[in-house]
């Protein structure tokens, strides 16, 4: 605003411009104001955001054998609404693939042990345990890979 536009402002005007010129802009510093709220400055001036030039990309690999292939087919023309048959040429435009954990399912094995009655003898003979223990620690039920956690809840 030059000397030309100050001259013609009424008197109202003029003071308040001094005043608005006297009070501070709030911002977050000056006030209750959230930091957010507050204007960016040389916002022009900033670098952009993303790779910068001379940066070479890189991604995950695509599989070479997913162990299952899902094709999205349009239905219909984004042009004139026709419906488009699925088994019409398409062309793959874009892949991505959505990888999953498999679900940790228990393997549970039983171990019985039997007795035998002996025909000559007629006595019953029980099989031994074996004296090796079939867990990490003797007295638990965990296999070697579920070891002492207590991650797995088996039935009520």
């Amino acid at each position: 605003m030059g000397r030309s536009d100050l001259e013609r402002l009424s008197k109202e005007e003029l003071i308040e411009l001094v005043l608005r010129l006297q009070r501070p802009q709030k911002t977050s510093r000056t006030s209750s104001k959230p930091p957010a709220t507050d204007r960016k400055e040389r916002r022009d001036q900033a670098k952009p955001g993303g790779a910068k030039p001379g940066h070479e990309g890189h991604s995950r690999i695509i599989s070479a054998m997913p162990d299952e292939v899902v094709e999205h087919h349009p239905d219909r023309c984004s042009c004139c609404s026709a419906v488009l048959m699925a088994d019409w040429s398409a062309e793959t435009i874009s892949i991505h693939e959505q990888i999953e954990l498999p679900e940790v399912v228990p393997r549970v094995t039983q171990h019985r042990r039997l007795a035998v009655l002996c025909p000559g003898g007629g006595g019953r003979n029980p099989c031994r345990l074996d004296p090796r223990p079939q867990a990490p620690c003797p007295g638990t039920q965990s296999g070697r890979n579920l070891g002492h956690t207590d991650l797995l809840r088996f039935g009520p």
